[in-house]
């Protein structure tokens, strides 16, 4: 059986999370949303969503299609990863081939784009 290999990365609460000024938050999370936009453009990231965690731990998901060094270090280069707001969780994932499909879709820049 053939298999395709992707890369899970669980984006997690920073409990040592700075404390923002006002408007600071706002502005790193469009840089955030920003940054997912442009690697899904780039055919790196193939979904991206928050998770529901009732305990506020896990924040959201990406699936790359490449391997976990790329991804670590593409998800490194997030601003809000980078800034602190959180750590990353990378997990190699390997599926029977052809299990999944993904469609390039558009993603928010910003926060404006996510309440449109």
């Amino acid at each position: 059986m053939e298999f395709e290999h992707y890369t899970v990365a669980l984006l997690v609460t920073n409990p040592d999370e700075p404390v923002w000024a006002e408007g600071e938050r706002e502005a790193l999370q469009d840089a955030h949303l920003d940054h997912l936009a442009d690697l899904h453009e780039a055919g790196h990231l193939l979904a991206v969503g928050p998770l529901a965690d009732s305990d506020g731990e896990l924040r959201g998901l990406l699936l790359f299609g490449c391997g976990a060094d790329d991804a670590r270090a593409f998800a490194a280069r997030d601003p809000a990863v980078a800034a602190g707001a959180f750590l990353v969780r990378v997990l190699p994932w390997s599926i029977p081939a052809g299990g999944v499909h993904f469609t390039p879709t558009r993603l928010p820049r910003s926060m404006a784009d996510v309440r449109r």
